[in-house]
């Protein structure tokens, strides 16, 4: 199962052992506090997706590292490798400027103005990576709308 929170802003990816930040930031992050090794220079609209380094290099009889946390709420989906990161910057990523629309991650999690309850911490995504593109990019367009 993959896993989906927000770092920063983007999004943080975890599938098969491997992180992926998709989007920019939107707020400067503490990348070693965090669990990664800073990433360099980001630009999401030329390199969407970074796949992230863990910090430290464990030796060999040493327990695993901790895994870095992926806040709340997560997403958790089937799909995994590096057809994850696509999809989710297919799903969220805003071309022209490189950043997760808020917009459309409130949407996914359940979140919505008339409604004061928190999203689940948890919330089973696997519809996400089976709904059909066409479909998704109606939904996309529908709700990036400026009103």
């Amino acid at each position: 199962m993959a896993r989906v929170g927000r770092l920063a802003g983007a999004l943080l990816a975890e599938t098969a052992g491997a992180y992926y930040l998709i989007g920019n930031p939107k707020v400067p992050c503490d990348w070693r506090a965090s669990g990664f090794e800073p990433p360099g220079e980001l630009d999401a609209t030329v390199r969407p997706v970074v796949r992230l380094v863990l910090c430290g290099d464990p030796a060999p009889a040493s327990p695993a590292p901790p895994r870095p946390a992926l806040g709340v709420p997560q997403l958790v989906l089937e799909i995994e490798g590096e057809a994850l990161p696509r999809l989710l910057t297919e799903v969220f990523v805003i071309p022209r400027t490189g950043s997760v629309s808020e917009r459309l991650w409130r949407l996914v999690i359940g979140e919505s103005d008339e409604d004061d309850r928190p999203p689940p911490d948890i919330i089973p995504a696997r519809w996400l990576g089976e709904l059909p593109p066409t479909i998704w990019q109606i939904v996309r367009d529908t709700v990036l709308r400026c009103s």
